[in-house]
């Protein structure tokens, strides 16, 4: 076939630079992916240095091969004896979704059975979490998707400028029928299954957390050592920081989840994937039941008492996350049970899924 004739993405991956030659798969045998485990951030090099997200997953599992990804953000790590594919996606909805649709229609892999591992940090609500926790959610909310007056323009009786898209006031009912990807349920017996399976993973403390911790003295789960726990996910762009816009997070996911959701954590990029996902089940792609999102304690997403939002905000950003290498140890140690068991069981788990059994 003439290399003029060749399909965008297979001519961008026979250019891959030479130092990363291409996976040795075609689109006639592509390899059978188990597990994919989907990372946000990477702050330098995939070892040895300062880890990101991405850093203990290629470290620890190991995902030692590197494979040139050039229509996505970072280049793959892959795992082949346990069929374990590693990505990194960009930071915020629109680099997750662009990272994961690439991933899906990439012709050298079979991901038509792989489950996705979701597995970042997040600010977390003192109210339900403590540092250094995990959470797997059921229920993940795009804050984004809204209409919005600046609440000193808003009616005065408006808890919020935020309105649901095609309704004039804020929480009105009934939630629209189409709701344009503002929110995704995981399957509920996956999410138990992987819950179970880790609920009593030893989580990395520290004093100076510990201290933290305490100063949130009306908020008794803020207090609590690290722990595993089930909590749902608000997906936003915004980085956004304070009691008022915490109480916002919690009535925007009751309402999206009509009841049955719970905020618990705040992150940017999940509903990205999730609606790349759902698109890619629509085409025979991947599984869309085989999805979970673990999301870890960094920060809290409020102040403590006696301090302003303002002040808790800028403590954050210049001293660098309260918990960030502990929550980053501790999407690792828990997503991994996860990830190890369906891998290295995958006769039981190829054709059903674990909750299911």
């Amino acid at each position: 076939m003439a290399r003029r004739h060749l399909p965008a993405l297979l001519l961008a991956l026979a250019t891959a630079p030479a130092a990363l030659p291409a996976l040795a798969q075609d689109a006639a045998s592509p390899l059978p992916v188990k597990v994919v485990v989907v990372t946000m951030f990477e702050i330098g090099q995939d070892t040895g240095d300062r880890p990101g997200e991405f850093q203990n997953w290629v470290e620890r599992l190991p995902l030692d091969e590197q494979v040139a990804f050039p229509q996505g953000y970072r280049d793959l790590r892959l795992n082949r004896e346990k069929g374990v594919l590693g990505m990194v996606t960009g930071i915020g909805t629109a680099r997750a979704a662009a990272s994961v649709m690439a991933l899906g229609m990439d012709p050298r892999f079979d991901l038509g059975k792989a489950y996705w591992v979701v597995a970042g940090i997040a600010g977390a609500d003192p109210e339900d979490m403590s540092l250094g926790s995990a959470a797997w959610a059921e229920w993940v909310i795009d804050g984004d998707l809204s209409h919005e007056i600046d609440p000193r323009e808003a009616p005065g009786d408006w808890p919020t400028g935020y309105t649901p898209l095609r309704h004039a006031e804020p929480y009105a009912k009934p939630v629209p029928e189409n709701d344009e990807g503002a929110r995704y349920r995981l399957d509920p017996a996956l999410v138990s299954w992987a819950y179970e399976l880790t609920r009593d993973t030893e989580l990395q403390d520290a004093d100076a957390l510990s201290e933290l911790r305490q100063r949130y003295v009306n908020h008794p789960e803020a207090q609590k050592p690290p722990m595993v726990i089930k909590g749902d996910n608000l997906a936003a762009s915004t980085f956004w920081h304070g009691k008022l816009l915490n109480d916002w997070a919690n009535d925007w996911v009751e309402y999206w989840s009509e009841g049955q959701g719970n905020f618990v954590t705040t992150a940017m990029e999940d509903t990205g994937t999730l609606q790349s996902l759902t698109f890619l089940d629509k085409a025979g792609r991947v599984d869309r039941d085989r999805v979970l999102v673990l999301r870890t304690a960094s920060n809290y997403s409020m102040q403590h008492e006696g301090i302003t939002a303002a002040e808790s905000l800028s403590g954050e950003k210049k001293g660098g996350y309260s918990a960030f290498i502990p929550s980053l140890d501790a999407a690792y140690r828990v997503g991994s049970k996860v990830v190890l068991e369906l891998a290295g069981n995958w006769d039981r788990y190829a054709d059903t899924l674990p909750g299911e059994r």
